[in-house]
């Protein structure tokens, strides 16, 4: 099951295109910031019976042209993940005739580490692809430490916190994060919901995340919309499968409602109805970024 923190290590991006080229830098390489980014849908499936999706997908549209930004989230090593990597981006590049970058984000050094590999596809002798990831981890940003610097770039912040998360300095940059959106005016009420949702979700299940839950409930009571009360209310269903399905389908619906997709009586009677949390929760997942209730479904049957 994917977690939360997978997920805020790549909507992130999804919310600021621009971060790449600014993180990109930390990295050592230079892309020059987009001058439009548009998603694309994630999902790579074959006409088999054989899905494959990758986390996060933007074409970005530059002065020097056009790339393809695969954004994966990766908390673990996995020797099976660079042949899914590079059938992620060789079926990009068939797909959309645009060149592809891969950037790995890695909540840990020995991930970080081993993402960072160069991977040989094919004999020793001869090697018919070379996969290179951009790599993103605890070392390649700074410690953002202080609230006019977080002022100056909210998302940016948001991926210093959970990328040190498990670290002394997350209680800082938590701090500096929280004062930063003191300063945000009442209009920026859905922009500043949309932060401190992702926020809570990169930081998981460690002692940072109860920091932020404390700080949010002193500092930021004003700032906790209906809506986003409202996820987290369904989110913490009861433990019993019948309330915590019922739950789910509420959020799934809720989610939808929030980010303007339509959803017919048809639709919504199948979500209402379905009672399986596993399924509930791919729904979910996939209503973060879903264009319509098609795509929620994924194809799968009723």
């Amino acid at each position: 099951m994917v977690s939360s923190s997978h997920e805020a290590l790549h909507r992130i991006f999804q919310q600021e295109p621009g971060l790449f080229a600014r993180v990109a830098r930390n990295l050592g390489v230079a892309f020059p910031p987009p001058v439009s980014a548009s998603e694309l849908s994630t999902d790579l499936t074959e006409t088999r019976p054989l899905e494959r999706r990758v986390d996060t997908l933007l074409r970005m549209d530059t002065e020097d042209g056009s790339f393809v930004l695969a954004v994966e989230s990766q908390s673990n090593p996995s020797p099976h993940k660079p042949a899914s990597w590079a059938y992620y981006l060789s079926h990009v590049y068939a797909k959309y005739g645009v060149p592809p970058v891969l950037l790995v984000v890695c909540p840990d050094r020995k991930t970080a580490a081993w993402a960072a590999q160069q991977f040989d596809i094919g004999p020793r002798q001869w090697p018919s692809l070379t996969l290179r990831p951009l790599v993103l981890g605890p070392d390649d940003l700074p410690v953002i430490d202080s609230p006019a610097e977080a002022a100056r770039d909210f998302p940016l912040t948001i991926l210093s916190a959970a990328l040190h998360r498990c670290e002394p300095e997350a209680d800082a940059i938590l701090n500096a994060l929280a004062k930063a959106l003191k300063g945000l005016s009442a209009d920026d009420e859905s922009t500043a919901g949309t932060f401190i949702e992702l926020m809570e979700q990169g930081l998981g299940t460690t002692q940072a995340a109860d920091l932020w839950r404390h700080l949010m409930a002193v500092d930021l009571s004003f700032f906790q919309s209906q809506t986003a009360q409202q996820l987290r209310a369904e989110g913490r269903a009861e433990g019993e499968a019948k309330g915590q399905a019922k739950g789910q389908a509420k959020a799934v619906l809720v989610l939808l409602g929030h980010r303007g997709v339509e959803v017919g009586e048809e639709d919504r009677e199948r979500i209402i109805g379905c009672g399986d949390p596993d399924v509930l929760d791919r729904w979910l997942k996939r209503a973060l970024t879903a264009t319509s209730t098609a795509e929620v479904f994924g194809g799968e049957s009723v």
